[in-house]
């Protein structure tokens, strides 16, 4: 592992720990807890290794987990699908390739533009890269000055998005840190992902404690509910796609909610 991905890898366990109820695993109380969730030892003993290496995990140190290991972590901590992949992927050896601002093919463009519902195409570091005339009505996103074109930044950070997502925006904007969690602690060292979390912790003063959290969530579709300032009350299904050609490019499109 890199050394922000051993940084993370500690964070992402440590988090976990402290959210774990000890009574809820019927774990023995035989001394006061002073912080909490689970102590480091009832983790290492939970999953089957020694104390000492996990507290190297924890701590970020220049260790390799097996896969075997982090599949134990992963039981020990009661991790749900997408936070065990995560924390497989921060095990891997893999090193992401320095940040490059992503270029939509032409033919992607097009069918964007020929869609008649909303729909948008964003990239690693969740960046509107392209959008069609049904999305711009929708979202305002023509109104966006090229730095603020990231869809992140946009809903957490934008009053419009704020009001067009009404009372369930912090559920929302909470949901998207969670997922973007994922992508982010994979590179997380990388100046542009840096100054993205920079502009976001600004910019809106919950992020810091979901930030915290070290929340992880997938997921590509659902339901939205907006209140459009034209439109009023508006609710959508929506679905997102990767382009097998660049993994990193994501479409996303909006279609009427089925009442």
């Amino acid at each position: 592992m890199s050394d922000s991905r051993q940084k993370a890898f500690g964070d992402f366990l440590r988090a976990r720990r402290a959210q774990l109820d000890p009574a809820a695993l019927a774990l023995p109380s035989m001394r006061r807890r002073r912080t909490p969730g689970l102590r480091r030892e009832e983790v290492a003993e939970r999953a089957g290794i020694g104390i000492d290496w996990y507290v190297r995990l924890e701590q970020g140190r220049d260790v390799s987990p097996s896969a075997t290991t982090v599949d134990a972590l992963a039981r020990a901590l009661c991790l749900g699908e997408a936070e065990h992949a995560h924390l497989r992927a921060l095990a891997g050896d893999g090193r992401p390739r320095a940040f490059v601002r992503e270029a939509v093919p032409p033919t992607i463009r097009r069918l964007v533009a020929g869609l008649a519902q909303p729909a948008y195409v964003t990239g690693r570091r969740w960046d509107l890269l392209a959008w069609n005339e049904a999305a711009a009505d929708l979202f305002g996103f023509d109104a966006l000055l090229d730095e603020e074109r990231n869809i992140l930044l946009f809903v957490l950070t934008d009053p419009r998005a704020q009001a067009l997502f009404g009372p369930a925006w912090a559920e929302e904007a909470q949901r998207m840190v969670a997922q973007f969690r994922a992508v982010h602690d994979l590179s997380a060292a990388d100046p542009a992902f840096v100054d993205l979390l920079d502009r976001l912790s600004a910019g809106c003063p919950l992020f810091a404690a979901w930030w915290q959290a070290h929340e992880v969530r997938g997921g590509g579709s659902g339901r939205k509910v907006l209140h459009h300032p034209r439109r009023g009350r508006l609710a959508f299904d929506y679905a997102t796609f990767l382009a097998t050609g660049d993994p990193a490019l994501k479409l996303a499109i909006y279609g009427p909610a089925e009442s």
